[in-house]
């Protein structure tokens, strides 16, 4: 059996879908993939149950009544993948943004001593294809603000590509993590800081999709602005929630 997870969350992906299955497999390592779908009225549930066909040890399929979060799906996952023998456990987006091909170079960070790899965004400079200024002064502009309330040494704390080794995952409090947007990957990497896991960034190219939509939004923004400050507060007056 593969070592290696990687757990793709999606929700009206039926343009990106199968080639990204098709692209994460045709990798020189073994990674098997499992879809967590919030039921998409697109058909991607049903795509995926195709493809299971000519893959049935490789692709997995969890479907869920109705879209709740990218960090509900992210934490569904993971509890499914820690009922399973899977050391290495990626988030991973559906619509290209992130390079399948770096599934390896994360991989390799953590078979070489991380506990969690980074798809670094901004590990060297800003490299963000096809995102306009105002999306890229947000985004930098929210990883300095987050640096500065957590005190996490990470330059892209709110990437969403990211390797935790099993071990990571099994020490979480992952029904404690309460975001569920944008500052769940924010969470996620917190955490792992406040229990001394070792951290490292591999840097990417973040390109931003070219089919289907965004799920960016205002509450999403919000909830990373204002949350965060909320998180940090919350790590030091009720520890054992963490």
């Amino acid at each position: 059996m593969a070592d290696s997870l990687v757990i793709i969350p999606t929700f009206n992906e039926i343009d990106n879908i199968k080639a990204i299955i098709n692209a994460v497999f045709a990798l020189k390592k073994d990674f098997h993939v499992l879809i967590v779908d919030d039921n998409s009225p697109d058909g991607t549930g049903a795509m995926v149950k195709q493809m299971q066909k000519g893959n049935p040890d490789r692709l997995f399929l969890e479907v869920r009544n109705e879209k709740s979060g990218l960090g509900t799906a992210y934490i569904h996952g993971f509890k499914w993948a820690l009922t399973k023998s899977y050391e290495y456990i990626f988030e991973m987006d559906a619509d290209f943004s992130h390079n399948p091909t770096d599934l390896e170079r994360l991989y390799r960070a953590c078979f070489n001593g991380a506990d969690v790899a980074v798809g670094s965004r901004y590990k060297k400079g800003v490299n963000v294809v096809n995102w306009p200024l105002y999306r890229v002064l947000l985004s930098y502009g929210a990883s300095f603000y987050v640096k500065i309330i957590t005190g996490m040494r990470v330059h892209d704390p709110t990437a969403g590509f990211v390797c935790y080794r099993r071990k990571v995952l099994e020490t979480i409090k992952l029904d404690s993590v309460r975001f569920i947007g944008y500052a769940f990957q924010i969470e996620m990497k917190f955490r792992a800081h406040l229990k001394k896991f070792k951290i490292e960034e591999v840097s990417i190219i973040f390109r931003d999709r070219e089919k289907g939509k965004s799920k960016m939004s205002g509450s999403i923004i919000s909830e990373a602005v204002f949350g965060v400050l909320k998180m940090k507060l919350s790590s030091i007056f009720q520890k054992n929630r963490f």
